[in-house]
């Protein structure tokens, strides 16, 4: 018998917190700023884009305890349990003075209205503790998914390469009280399946993956939150109810990544920052296209699998995953099956998955000899935007000839699919930039984009054609072809 837990615990800064009364659909900025009158945290869009909210949670993964920047202002409630979550009122410095983030801030003229310079600090805080001396790519990175209207950046980006200059990570509290908060935290791991309910409302964290198939078979209808990136916006821009909300973002056991033989395999609970490496170090096309993911925040709480899962036709892994040729494993209860994700997009807001299924882990071939690959994102704005187009190519090249084309495009269907007319006409054909603009000819048959406020019609059309050339620009010049000969 699954033991039972009516309450959430965690470390709010360094008060323990213990809650009841707690609503599928209560966020932890609303908490922070209502109940616990924690006002340095601000609201500014509330769908995950500004950063104002941005706050630190802790955890413990893999035997470590890891702080990571979130958005309040999606993160719910529910999701807090075992954890330490830290706001700006937390940070402070030797004898009561400003923390080095905030006295670099302070001297480089990093702050001009105010409203997002709490989120900035705790995004340069976390960029400090990981790399004291970063670099202008990693500040820039670092701030992706904080706006300023104000400073222009510069201040802010000077502030963060001095804030060694008035302190080292060493020496933060954090660091210090590090081992103490482990114990704390790891306290809080008592084995229990936790239930929360408000009047009518109901929010479940699971004890494991296994009490996860459980939860879903008694309750098949519920919401599964994992980062709750797509979800919160769910809440906060659309009043959906969200009941019963089943969250699964701190279950390790879909948090499992390994790189073995000639498959890697994600957890479907693997978040795009814990992703990344894996993924980068065997695709380096997809270094450049990861950081340009939403923003730090939501790469950290976003998970691969939830992308999937959520079907939407412009998310940015589905067609990267089927040009690459992955497969998903479903799970029902203890009843496992392997679906083709290119299979499993069946129309739009319609996937292969029946009720009570969950996904449970993504597997991905690893590059054979002889491949070529790339991925495109294209967007209003280069950082933290969603997709007009996304597009993954995945050929593979042998004497000059092409014997295998997988090219699949987002945004230009009800669906991910892939561009069938466009790699048939690819397939036994010389690698030649006349081969690929002859394919993109063909993506009329394969595609009928529609317009919206991203991206016209004719406009996905083309740039989608486009494409084709800008893969031959960089991959077709001699040197890069004769890698791929195979005499």
């Amino acid at each position: 018998m699954q033991a039972i837990r009516r309450e959430i615990r965690f470390l709010l800064n360094d008060r323990e917190q213990c809650i009841a009364e707690v609503s599928a659909t209560d966020t932890v900025l609303d908490f922070l700023r209502i109940e616990r009158r924690l006002t340095g945290t601000k609201e500014g869009c509330a769908e995950g884009d500004c950063g104002a909210c941005t706050v630190l949670i802790g955890r413990i993964a893999n035997g470590e305890l890891i702080y990571e920047t979130v958005n309040a202002c999606i993160r719910f409630m529910a999701s807090l349990d075992g954890c330490h979550i830290v706001t700006i009122e937390h940070l402070r410095g030797p004898e009561g003075r400003l923390h080095p983030v905030q006295q670099a801030m302070v001297d480089f003229h990093g702050s001009q209205c105010g409203f997002c310079t709490p989120g900035i600090v705790m995004s340069l805080y976390a960029l400090w503790m990981q790399s004291p001396s970063p670099s202008r790519t990693e500040i820039e990175t670092a701030l992706q998914g904080n706006l300023c209207r104000c400073t222009g950046y510069e201040p802010i980006i000077k502030a963060a390469h001095a804030v060694s200059q008035y302190g080292t990570p060493t020496s933060d509290y954090l660091l210090a009280e590090r081992d103490a908060t482990m114990a704390r935290l790891a306290a809080y791991k008592d084995g229990a399946r936790v239930e929360l309910s408000e009047g009518s409302d109901l929010a479940i964290v699971p004890a494991d993956v296994d009490d996860l198939a459980v939860v879903l078979q008694e309750h098949p209808q519920a919401t599964i939150v994992a980062g709750s990136t797509d979800v919160g916006l769910w809440v906060t821009k659309m009043m959906r109810p969200i009941s019963p909300a089943v969250f699964i973002g701190h279950l390790d056991g879909l948090k499992q990544i390994s790189s073995d033989g000639d498959n890697i395999t994600l957890g479907a609970g693997a978040t795009y920052s814990e992703a990344e490496t894996v993924l980068t170090s065997n695709f380096p096309h997809l270094a450049e296209f990861w950081n340009r993911i939403a923003g730090w925040q939501v790469r950290n709480m976003g998970t691969i699998g939830g992308n999937i899962a959520n079907g939407s036709p412009i998310g940015d892994t589905p067609p990267l995953l089927i040009a690459l040729g992955a497969e998903i494993t479903l799970r029902k209860g203890a009843t496992r099956r392997v679906v083709p994700i290119a299979e499993f997009f069946i129309a739009y807001g319609k996937q292969d998955r029946e009720e009570g299924d969950f996904v449970e882990s993504i597997h991905i071939p690893k590059a054979a000899a002889n491949t070529l690959h790339a991925a495109y994102k294209i967007t209003k704005r280069r950082d933290e935007d969603i997709s007009s187009v996304c597009a993954a190519f995945n050929l593979t090249v042998e004497n000059g000839m092409i014997l295998r084309a997988n090219i699949a495009f987002g945004g230009m269907a009800a669906t991910p699919k892939r561009a069938a007319h466009a790699e048939a006409v690819l397939i036994g054909q010389a690698w030649s930039e006349a081969t690929l603009i002859a394919a993109s000819r063909e993506l009329g048959k394969d595609f009928t984009p529609l317009s919206d406020w991203r991206a016209s019609a004719d406009y996905r059309l083309r740039v989608s054609q486009n494409l084709f050339r800008r893969f031959w620009l960089e991959k077709g010049s001699a040197d890069q072809t004769a890698q791929l000969v195979r005499v």
